[in-house]
């Protein structure tokens, strides 16, 4: 196996699909910032990141032609879907400067459900047995990419550059609708406005308080949780007011179960558990409203046939040839 990872091979020279997407997304949003200069805190530093990652992701290709092997391939995959940590907290740069939405999906789901599930569940479920496996669903996030990832590097490289190019494409295009839709979620807006207006069904619209504010109040469960902190500890450096409709937590997570499924269904019975877990727990640490957690599971069957029929007709090349 360590042989066939290592083994030098007669590769295409160009940019892989994930790393032209990341470009495209890298100048639309570029663009973006110009028309906005006047009004951003740092949009010299912002160009500045997106020239750095640029020169990166074309220093990246250039090194692999020296040593094309899959390993070195994996490595320049990997490298672009860690970069979402830097790309995830970016939209709220953007988001930050239009009219928070909140008001408007927090009344939706008084309208829908009679009250705020996001605060039901968590109150009535406050115990470690279900503090803990909820959160430990809601950590898991990244690594069940990285597990995804992990296995069509060993068990089908043929499909790796599809398979990071859907679930690249998948976050950019939640991102986009994070910009121009900006709702921050229950464990921003609620503490914004206060529990007594939230417990009497009155929400009223902020502004752009969010522009200016970040406080993010620790989230409900079992506070002496191992898991309950590890995700307060992500969150407390991470998190950003932005990114709650629809949810990306469920809406990926739902991508990578299809990838599982079609993939292995062993695979997809051991991710399965964690997934339940995950959707659950968006709703239950308040970083979602429950009709965020609908729209991210509708919406990425959608994203999974748009991105998978992107590929095919604009970036499908094999990899290795």
């Amino acid at each position: 196996m360590a042989l066939d990872i290592f083994k030098m091979v007669d590769t295409r020279k160009g940019l892989f699909a994930i790393e032209k997407v990341s470009l495209i997304y890298n100048l639309l949003t570029s663009i973006l910032i110009l028309f906005l200069y006047q009004r951003m805190d740092h949009p010299l530093r912002m160009l500045g990141d997106r020239a750095l990652i640029a020169a990166v992701t074309f220093l990246l290709m250039y090194l692999y032609r020296l040593a094309p092997c899959k390993f070195s391939a994996f490595v320049r995959v990997t490298i672009q879907m860690s970069l979402l940590s830097y790309w995830y907290p970016d939209t709220y740069e953007f988001n930050r400067l239009f009219l928070n939405l909140d008001h408007v999906f927090a009344s939706a789901e008084q309208w829908l459900f009679g009250g705020q599930p996001a605060i039901w569940f968590a109150e009535r479920l406050p115990y470690i047995w279900v503090s803990e496996p909820l959160n430990m669903g809601y950590f898991f996030y990244y690594p069940m990419m990285l597990v995804i990832v992990l296995w069509y590097f060993i068990r089908r490289f043929d499909l790796l550059e599809k398979v990071s190019f859907v679930i690249i494409s998948s976050f950019f295009l939640y991102y986009f609708i994070y910009i121009f839709v900006p709702v921050a979620g229950p464990q921003f807006y609620f503490p914004a406005i206060g529990m007594e207006n939230v417990l009497n069904g009155v929400f009223p619209s902020i502004g752009d308080y969010f522009n200016h504010n970040q406080e993010l109040l620790p989230g409900p469960g079992y506070e002496h949780g191992f898991f309950y902190n590890l995700v307060e500890g992500s969150q407390q450096v991470g998190e950003r007011p932005t990114a709650a409709f629809p949810s990306s937590h469920v809406g990926v997570s739902t991508i990578l179960m299809i990838m599982a499924w079609r993939g292995s269904r062993w695979l997809f019975a051991c991710l399965l558990p964690f997934y339940v877990l995950l959707c659950c727990a968006t709703v239950y640490i308040q970083a979602h409203y429950l009709i965020d957690a609908i729209a991210g599971f509708i919406t990425a069957f959608g994203l999974y046939v748009l991105t998978t029929w992107m590929f095919k007709r604009w970036f499908a090349q094999p990899m290795f040839r």
